[in-house]
C-alpha cells in the first residue's frame, strides 16, 4: 500500500468505507445473508477493497470485448432461474449491473467485478463462511446461495468508489493554492 499512488490508496480507503456500510446494511439490516458467526468479520469490508484491487489490474489487462461478453452470457442464465422461481432476485441485480455499465466509462472494472464476485461468492458458500437466504426480506422474492447475480453489489460499490473517488480528485483540482495568495 505504501508503494501504490495516492489514487489507488484512495480507492482502497473509499472501498473499505462502503464496503463496511454495504455489509452493515445487506448482512444486518436488510437480512440477504448471514455470515457463519452471525456478525460481520474484521476482514470483510479489506477483503472488498482486495477484490476491487484485482478488478482493476485484470480489467486493464483484459480485452474490450469482456464488457459484453459478461451480461450476454449470464442474461439467459437469470432468465431461466428467474422463470424456474429458483432466483427471482436475479433480474432487478442483473438490471442494476445493466445500469452500472450505462452510467460509468468503468464498463470492464464492472464486467470483471461481476465474475470475480461470483467466484469469490462461490468459494465462500461453499466453504460455509456465509449463507444467503432463501427468501429475500422485504421484497418476498426466491434467491440462490449464492445468487447468480450477486456480483451487480460489488458492481454498485465500484460504482461508488468511482465516482467518490472522482468527485474527491475533481474537488482538490478546483480548490485554490492558498499557499500562493
Amino acid at each position: 500500500m505504501k508503494q501504490s499512488s495516492p489514487r489507488a490508496r484512495l480507492n482502497l480507503a473509499v472501498c473499505v468505507l462502503y464496503a463496511t456500510l454495504g455489509e452493515i446494511f445487506l448482512s444486518l439490516d436488510w437480512g440477504l445473508y448471514d455470515y457463519r458467526l452471525g456478525n460481520i468479520p474484521l476482514f470483510v469490508p479489506p477483503g472488498h477493497a482486495l477484490l476491487f484491487a484485482l478488478g482493476v489490474i485484470l480489467a486493464a489487462r483484459l480485452p474490450d470485448w469482456i464488457i459484453w461478453a459478461v451480461p450476454l452470457a449470464a442474461a439467459p442464465l437469470v432468465i431461466a432461474l428467474a422463470w424456474t422461481g429458483s432466483d427471482t432476485l436475479g433480474p432487478p441485480l442483473f438490471a442494476l449491473l445493466l445500469v452500472c455499465m450505462a452510467f460509468s466509462r468503468a464498463r470492464k472494472l464492472y464486467a470483471v467485478m461481476f465474475l470475480l464476485a461470483l467466484a469469490m461468492e462461490i468459494y465462500g458458500t461453499v466453504l460455509g463462511n456465509w449463507a444467503w437466504h432463501g427468501t429475500v426480506p422485504w421484497l418476498d422474492l426466491s434467491t440462490l446461495n449464492p445468487p447468480l447475480a450477486a456480483g451487480a453489489f460489488y458492481c454498485v460499490l465500484d460504482l461508488l468508489v468511482v465516482t467518490t473517488t472522482g468527485l474527491v480528485r475533481r474537488g482538490y483540482r478546483a480548490q485554490p493554492n492558498t499557499a500562493e495568495n
